[in-house]
């Protein structure tokens, strides 16, 4: 009976459960600020505006407090933190360079980690005397040369470096001559190398010989002494030695290159002698294009006032220029390189001898002189170059 009770009830409609919400008093913190009255919470309450101090009222800057660091001084005042203080201007001499302070930085001077102490000095003046210096004086063999055999009196003076041939006769013709002790007046009288020779009273001696190799520059005068005045080209190489040197040949004003200066007569004579015929080759330059049938013309030959003249050999000294040409000769003739292109109509501007009796200005600059080597003066002597 009771499971159709629980039936029936089972049937009833089912009234919806309400909910029950509870709700518990929330406590009040107390009345709430309004906007403007907010308490500041562990800071200063900030005045309202108005309330401000004015600017008039502001500290100034530089009384304004500098909070946790030394107040700052003024310009002019600032002290120098391990650095000495520098003197202020038109208070003191002014140090010289490598005298300052260095301000914490090593001074020239103090010892270095393997490096030489000290400022470093510039390089010093150039010593002609150095070991592998093209100015290195050199003591040429002189085996050749016979000491018992006799000299002309003239020859001799000139070789001792007191004047030329030509000038020693005059000298001897006056009578300023001793040998051993006696007057000599004679020209062409031959001495021993041995004799004691007098000039003006002094004693005479044979100088050694010397070589010597300049590179030529413009504007020079190939000669001992100019009366003109002009720059020659014993003024760049005084320095050379103490002996009397003098040019080999000759070069004009203009004209540049090799050019060899000694006081050996023998060989000067051998050197510039037509019969000897020395070759010497020179590169020109000239103001207008030279034509083949004009390149023909000067391996042929040319006729000039003074004579025939050819030449050794002649081409372009540049592949695409034909304004350069190079030109061997033997002939010793007064300016007859130049004269052999002026015959033909054109005008040279730039003569420059680069080779004279197998000698060349190879790292030589210009103005600048060496000696020979002894190779090459025994070339010279033998004959070698042709």
């Amino acid at each position: 009976m009771e499971r159709k009770d629980n039936i029936q009830d089972s049937n009833e409609p089912k009234q919806p459960r309400q909910r029950v919400r509870i709700t518990t008093a929330r406590p009040s913190y107390g009345e709430r600020p309004q906007y403007g009255e907010r308490p500041q919470y562990g800071r200063p309450q900030r005045p309202q505006y108005g309330e401000r101090p004015q600017r008039s009222e502001r500290p100034q800057y530089g009384e304004r407090p500098q909070y946790g660091r030394p107040q700052r001084p003024q310009y002019g005042e600032r002290p120098q933190y391990g650095r000495p203080q520098r003197p202020q201007y038109g208070q003191g001499q002014r140090p010289q360079y490598g005298e300052h302070a260095g301000y914490g930085r090593p001074q020239y001077g103090k010892p270095s980690y393997g490096k030489p102490q000290g400022r470093p000095q510039h390089k010093q003046a150039y010593d002609p005397q150095a070991k592998y210096s093209m100015k290195k004086r050199i003591e040429y063999n002189e085996s050749h040369i016979d000491p018992n055999a006799p000299i002309r009196l003239n020859k001799f003076l000139a070789n001792a470096g007191v004047c030329s041939r030509r000038e020693a006769d005059d000298f001897i013709h006056a009578g300023v001559v001793t040998v051993n002790g006696e007057i000599v007046t004679e020209l062409g009288t031959k001495i021993m190398r041995s004799d004691v020779v007098m000039f003006h009273d002094q004693p005479v001696t044979l100088e050694k010989k010397v070589y010597v190799l300049l590179n030529k520059p413009k504007d020079y005068v190939t000669t001992s002494d100019d009366p003109q005045q002009r720059k020659t080209v014993m003024d760049l190489v005084k320095n050379a030695c103490p002996e009397r040197i003098y040019p080999v040949g000759r070069l004009d004003r203009n004209t540049t290159g090799v050019l060899l200066l000694t006081n050996d007569g023998d060989m000067a004579a051998k050197l510039t002698h037509p019969r000897f015929l020395k070759k010497k080759v020179y590169h020109v330059v000239l103001d207008k294009n030279v034509t083949l049938h004009d390149m023909q013309q000067i391996a042929d030959g040319l006729e000039l006032e003074d004579g025939p003249i050819k030449v050794d050999a002649v081409e372009y000294a540049h592949q695409t220029d034909k304004k350069q040409v190079g030109i061997e000769i033997h002939s010793g003739k007064n300016r007859i390189v130049r004269r052999i292109f002026e015959s033909l109509g054109y005008r040279v501007i730039k003569l420059d001898r680069v080779q004279f009796c197998g000698l060349t200005k190879k790292n030589l600059r210009r103005g600048d002189w060496r000696f020979l080597t002894e190779k090459e003066v025994d070339m010279l002597r033998m004959g070698a170059f042709e």
